[in-house]
């Protein structure tokens, strides 16, 4: 699997070659969120409170995540976990 914004340059007819997908990041972090929702919600808990320079408040940290494009992450993260 590639992992990347970048979805149009990567079709799927070229991938399938090599028995390989291309996959926005926003449906691979949900997918992870899905299947192991304990280990996601503290590692996105872990990052954010490794940020030091500035700090992020959980809102702050998950506007940061829809800003890059991780909507969908972000709306399950708001439903599960506190941050």
């Amino acid at each position: 699997m590639i992992v990347t914004l970048n979805l149009g340059d990567f079709p799927a007819q070229a991938l399938g070659k090599f028995n390989i997908e291309a996959q926005h990041p926003d449906d691979f972090v949900l997918a992870l969120l899905e299947s192991f929702p304990d280990l996601v919600a503290d590692a996105a808990t872990t990052h954010r409170t490794s940020l030091k320079n500035p700090e992020k408040t959980p809102d702050e940290y998950l506007a940061e995540l829809d800003e890059q494009g991780l909507i969908k992450t972000v709306v399950a993260l708001r439903e599960f976990a506190t941050l």
